[in-house]
């Protein structure tokens, strides 16, 4: 989806970046586990990061899984809630796991990834058997 929304935006020659996973987690956020408090600091430091963007004019488009309501808010006070839109995927599990191209829901099946959102950790407030987003 962010990268759909970026292709229209640079169309309009609109500067743009993609902040995931892959991109925070190699680098800045390498040190944070999916461990609940780990989340929160991984969603605060691209809420930082995106902020410094949007500072120099570059329109961010932040693409995570963030399951928790608080970290969402305190992202929207960082940036400001005039730059944050907020978009809610509900996707089942299997299809996730279907679109899993990195393996990481097979990793967290094996227990190599600990605190998988809809695998080993409960997505706050939600039926369990239901998952809200994925990558």
């Amino acid at each position: 989806m962010a990268n759909l929304v970026e292709i229209a935006l640079h169309k309009q020659g609109i500067s743009t970046y993609i902040l995931d996973g892959d991109n925070m987690r190699q680098g800045i956020n390498k040190d944070l586990s999916f461990a609940p408090q780990d989340r929160s600091e991984n969603i605060r430091r691209i809420a930082e990061i995106g902020n410094l963007m949007l500072d120099a004019g570059v329109v961010t488009l932040a693409a995570f899984v963030s399951p928790y309501i608080k970290d969402r808010e305190a992202v929207k006070q960082i940036v400001g809630p005039d730059n944050f839109i907020e978009i809610y995927v509900n996707t089942s599990l299997a299809e996730c796991e279907r679109r899993d191209v990195k393996g990481l829901y097979k990793k967290a099946r094996t227990g190599e990834i600990k605190n998988m959102t809809g695998i080993s950790a409960p997505i706050p407030g939600a039926n369990t058997s239901r998952f809200r987003s994925c990558y």
